[in-house]
């Protein structure tokens, strides 16, 4: 009898193990009744995107996409312009240089690239579109 070990849990009064009960059964019965989760997005519309201009097109399948943001210096208080360049993936090859495009968020394609050609904005060479 010295190797049997008995684990008592520790005794519930009869309304706290009811109330424990009841607050179980009404979270299932919430979550069971509305199919809405937290975030009911479609999984593509979590992803990032930024637009940028292609400044390069010569290599198969992929371009390579300057994106600028406008950031205040701290010092001097005025707007300085900073760019980073992102590889992307382009299946079909239809950028060109100059182009205008939007990028959006992939799992890795390669070391380098992880977002892929969304969409053409705007052509190289186009006048962009004036609302008169």
């Amino acid at each position: 009898m010295a190797n049997e070990k008995t684990s008592k849990k520790p005794e519930r009064s009869k309304a706290a193990s009811a109330a424990h009960t009841k607050g179980h059964a009404a979270s299932t019965t919430v979550a069971a009744a509305s199919p809405v989760t937290l975030d009911s997005r479609n999984p593509l519309q979590k992803r990032r995107s930024v637009e940028g201009i292609v400044v390069s097109n010569k290599m198969t399948k992929t371009i390579v996409v300057k994106v600028d943001r406008r950031v205040r210096e701290p010092l001097y208080k005025k707007y300085v312009v900073r760019s980073r360049r992102f590889k992307a993936h382009d299946e079909k090859n239809e950028a060109k240089i100059g182009d205008r495009v939007v990028l959006i968020e992939s799992r890795p394609l390669s070391r380098d690239k992880r977002w892929v050609l969304q969409s053409v904005l705007r052509r190289a060479g186009q006048a962009p579109e004036i609302n008169v």
